[in-house]
């Protein structure tokens, strides 16, 4: 084994064991190398390319050998040996080559596009996991705040400062708390399943608390024609539209002949005689189907690179305006304001001015709109993602 290819079974060993901790970028790195399906169209790509590059070639040579028999002679009396090349007009060769050029570009930005959207939805699981251990976060504060009311109620309970009532509430509260975080423990592993599927199978370490910082974005105007000039799904619509445009133009050269040049060699006894040969044939009726065909393929690139650009424009003129609401909703919640007043709140049942009852009545909203504070940043992040998607 040479020492680059170890050193390449290496790095995919590598890539292929569970790390202790990853961030986002990592397990991007590792959903490109090893998702099954882009490895793929990695290999479908490579195949098509050859094909594509075969159509250029020279067609195979041609060898023929003629034995001749004559009554009364014994052996061969006379042989005939031919040996001939066929190849098209030389400008149809230059065409093909410049069609082959623009057919690998349009290959190349379908594999951009598939990347993108497989490293879309592997982000898209990480801010989920991400918005899991925030909400894991806020029922652990509630949870603590619960089991200490527990406590406190059970000493009041004894000492006749407090009903069964309160106590009975504080541990239905504690009963809620964990259905809760059953059920997000189980979206977690959900999530780290599906993240594992498009690794490969392979188990993803991603235990980030929060979001990744992200420069404020542009103004929307200029986000919207941002994304649609870097968009891999128009991109590639375009590029295959110009290689079958180029695949026109070079069925439109079919009209030429090909020509076939060969050498001849004819016995007769011990005698020798050596020629050459020239032909040409005219693709009078080959070729008429042949641009018919090439049109229609063409005006349908058309027709699929207008609607992508149409389709692309419309969703990303949504997705800001989503974006736009979503910053209002945000703007409308005080994070701190809720944090501070539930620690009020508790402080005030301790302190004897608020009952447990009347302590719920207030914290049980405040909860509410933290987890609903929660679901507001993961949808705007979210919708940053699929508005930038074309940067991963």
């Amino acid at each position: 084994m040479t020492m680059k290819n170890a050193l390449a079974l290496l790095l995919a060993l590598m890539a292929a064991l569970p790390v202790g901790a990853q961030g986002l970028e990592s397990v991007l790195q590792g959903v490109e190398q090893n998702n099954k399906e882009l490895q793929a169209i990695r290999h479908d790509n490579e195949a098509t390319a050859e094909e594509v590059a075969a159509r250029n070639n020279l067609s195979d040579p041609s060898v023929e050998y003629s034995p001749f028999f004559r009554k009364g002679e014994s052996g061969v009396a006379s042989s005939e040996l031919v040996v001939s090349q066929g190849f098209d007009f030389p400008t149809l060769y230059a065409a093909r080559r410049k069609s082959g050029r623009l057919h690998r570009e349009a290959l190349g930005l379908q594999y951009l596009t598939a990347r993108r959207d497989i490293l879309l939805q592997a982000k898209l699981l990480c801010l989920d996991l991400v918005k899991c251990a925030q909400d894991g976060a806020l029922l652990g504060k509630r949870r603590a705040d619960a089991e200490a009311l527990l406590a406190m109620m059970g000493k009041r309970l004894e000492s006749g400062d407090a009903t069964m009532l309160d106590v009975n509430k504080v541990k239905m509260d504690l009963m809620a708390i964990r259905s809760e975080e059953t059920a997000l423990e189980a979206a977690r592993n959900e999530a780290l399943q599906s993240l594992a599927a498009l690794n490969g199978n392979v188990p993803v370490a991603f235990s980030a608390t929060d979001y990744e910082r992200q420069a404020p974005p542009d103004g929307y105007e200029a986000m919207v024609g941002k994304a649609m000039a870097a968009d891999y799904g128009v991109r590639a619509s375009q590029a295959s539209e110009q290689a079958l445009a180029q695949d026109l133009k070079a069925s439109r050269q079919g009209w030429a002949p090909k020509l076939e040049v060969g050498y001849r060699r004819n016995t007769e006894g011990r005698d020798a005689s050596h020629g050459f040969m020239v032909g040409a044939s005219f693709p009078l009726f080959s070729a008429r189907s042949g641009v018919k065909v090439a049109k229609a393929q063409h005006a349908g690139a058309q027709l699929r690179a207008e609607n992508a650009r149409i389709e692309v424009e419309t969703r990303l003129k949504a997705q800001v305006g989503q974006l736009q609401e979503l910053e209002k909703a945000k703007a409308a919640y005080d994070v701190g304001l809720m944090t501070h007043t539930l620690d009020l709140l508790r402080k005030a049942v301790e302190g004897g001015q608020l009952t447990v009852i009347e302590y719920y009545a207030e914290a049980d909203a405040i909860y509410r709109n933290l987890q609903a504070y929660n679901e507001i940043v993961r949808q705007y992040q979210g919708v940053m993602a699929e508005i930038y998607k074309n940067d991963l």
